[in-house]
């Protein structure tokens, strides 16, 4: 394999998505369910000491942005080098927009709880409304994931 732009991009794709995924499962199997046996106000505090503090905050926007980034460029510099396998490295493009504007209806949710701190039945509705679009998302950046190694494996 000869190493060209497209293919340096899709590899810092694949490991950024990789990331992203593995943290957004994180989110998903671990810590959103922990929610049911150590109370909402006890989780909202670990969240917003941890998740919406100053370095979890940048964590995951940059890790987010810059995962979608590398992506879409991966996606444009193979389509500008003519490659005849473009199919999987524009999924997992059209995929990370997708999942860009899913996190932009589940993270100000998760900011809300913030607002409603003192309320646990207010709570128990922002977590249970961020655990769908949560759901969404991390799927969508898991099959964001898997594409990238399908463009790692078909690069030539």
């Amino acid at each position: 394999m000869q190493v060209t732009l497209p293919v340096i991009l899709t590899f810092v794709a694949a490991g950024l998505d990789g990331l992203l995924a593995g943290a957004s499962l994180d989110q998903s199997l671990k810590q959103l369910p922990a929610r049911h046996r150590m109370g909402v106000s006890a989780f909202s505090l670990y969240s917003r000491s941890a998740d919406l503090s100053p370095n979890g905050v940048v964590w995951y926007a940059g890790l987010g942005i810059s995962a979608a980034l590398f992506t879409l460029a991966a996606s444009l510099a193979t389509a500008v080098a003519g490659s005849a396998h473009m199919v999987p490295i524009l999924l997992a493009a059209v995929l990370s927009v997708l999942h860009s504007i899913v996190t932009s209806q589940a993270a100000p949710l998760n900011f809300h709880q913030r607002k409603v701190q003192s309320d646990e039945a207010a709570l128990a509705t922002v977590f249970d409304q961020f655990e769908r679009w949560q759901t969404v998302r991390v799927t969508l950046q898991v099959l964001t994931f898997a594409a990238t190694l399908w463009a790692v494996f078909v690069l030539r």
